[in-house]
């Protein structure tokens, strides 16, 4: 364990090659935001790329729009800009819809193509959302099928010949703990299983390979790293080995292989269209490109390098400044196992984290007792680090967390 103090820090933030990719969001003065794992910051840009959509493209332009500011192509532009952030090809990548709405057709798609099996393998501990949609999608397929859940370190040993589909989260929502994709992949491969691949927590935090390690599907959303804002698109890959093969059932007329043929019947497109399905949320997909195109500009070997810095710069300062109030690290202590993110469980965890949001140092509560940061490196500092510690050792020292408005619960955690 290294011993910093903030004059390394500021040493850090010089020599850093991201360092002015910060410019490029909105970050409230005095803020140390260590939550971009829940909810990105906004970037500058947002704002006028909205207006100009809400005063020109739809104001002015209206129904033109479609045509002229190229709003139908939306979805498969944007896919193509996330593809080149996950190891994918141009064309195997659509922004549409919720995680959980597109973890449903990816899972009912892969199912399809082992109709032999019954058997689908999932992290117990897993975001709820996909385990709810797994299960949600299993009554309706009828009582043939079954989720076998396992963690992390009998993962392997729960995928055989049985398992149709293996559908796992990258990097653990909680825990932040890294599976190793390739390795993974391979023995489903190996096992004749499709796989699928939640990127909820590993898109825009480090480099991903979904071709290089022969994934069949992935998931992800564009809220947190990617800086999509609140509620903003999902994202789907499919491998095109599976394009006009693997269908899914939500078939709007977006999805159909000529949508203003207006045809009675459906006709799925035989590319990664098949994965759309109603309308899409115009302004919603205007305002995600500027966070990707933010991320086009940056290498995402410098982002990784420079989040497993923050991590581990975050732990030694914790564990050297506030072992002693009863924070124990839930995250691997392995860099190369490790999320873009740091969890502490705490038995106060709830009322410490509304403590430390009362001090401009933003992080977020799992339940039951597990407190959350999240580095984001393209605008995270190395001095964030250091000042978030020191207001977090105040906090604790002055038990400033005891306090009564502290310990009411809100809606969101």
């Amino acid at each position: 364990m290294s011993h910093y103090t903030r004059n390394d820090c500021e040493q850090l933030d010089q020599q850093d090659p991201l360092a002015a990719m910060r410019d490029a969001f909105a970050i409230p003065e005095g803020m140390i935001y260590l939550d971009g794992n829940s909810l990105g910051v906004r970037p500058k840009a947002a704002k006028a790329r909205a207006l100009e959509v809400i005063e020109q493209e739809w104001g002015n332009d209206l129904i033109k729009s479609w045509n002229t500011a190229g709003w139908f192509d939306l979805p498969y532009k944007l896919g193509d800009k996330v593809a080149q952030l996950i190891g994918a090809d141009a064309g195997e990548v659509v922004v549409t819809d919720s995680t959980g709405i597109n973890l449903y057709k990816v899972l009912a798609a892969a199912l399809t193509l082992r109709p032999e099996r019954k058997v689908i393998v999932m992290n117990g501990s897993n975001f709820p959302t996909d385990n709810y949609m797994a299960q949600g999608l299993l009554k309706q397929l009828g009582a043939d099928y079954d989720i076998r859940f396992a963690e992390h370190d009998n993962i392997m040993q729960a995928i055989d010949e049985d398992v149709a589909v293996l559908c796992l989260t990258h990097v653990h929502y909680k825990t932040g703990e890294l599976f190793d994709m390739a390795a993974v992949t391979a023995k489903a491969e190996q096992c004749g299983a499709v796989s699928i691949w939640d990127l909820c927590h590993s898109a825009g935090a480090m480099e991903l390979q979904l071709n290089a390690c022969n994934v069949d599907f992935a998931v992800g959303c564009t809220y947190k790293y990617l800086n999509g804002g609140p509620g903003s698109p999902g994202f789907i890959f499919a491998a095109k080995r599976h394009h006009g093969k693997a269908l899914q059932p939500l078939t709007g007329w977006w999805g159909h292989a000529a949508p203003f043929a207006f045809e009675r019947d459906y006709r799925p497109s035989e590319n990664i269209g098949q994965m759309l399905s109603g309308t899409q949320p115009i302004l919603s997909l205007a305002v995600t490109e500027v966070g990707l195109d933010i991320f086009l500009q940056a290498d995402m070997k410098q982002v990784r390098e420079k989040s497993q810095k923050l991590t581990q710069l975050f732990i030694d300062l914790m564990e050297q400044r506030c072992s002693q109030y009863g924070f124990t690290l839930v995250s691997p202590r392995d860099a190369a196992i490790r999320g873009s993110q740091v969890s502490f469980n705490h038995d106060h965890g709830y009322p410490v984290i509304q403590a430390m949001i009362s001090r401009d140092v933003v992080g977020d509560f799992r339940a039951p007792k597990n407190v959350r940061f999240g580095f984001t490196p393209l605008y995270t500092s190395y001095v964030d680090v250091w000042e978030a510690v020191e207001r977090i050792v105040d906090i604790m020292e002055s038990d400033l967390w005891q306090q009564p408005e502290f310990n009411q619960r809100g809606a969101v955690t």
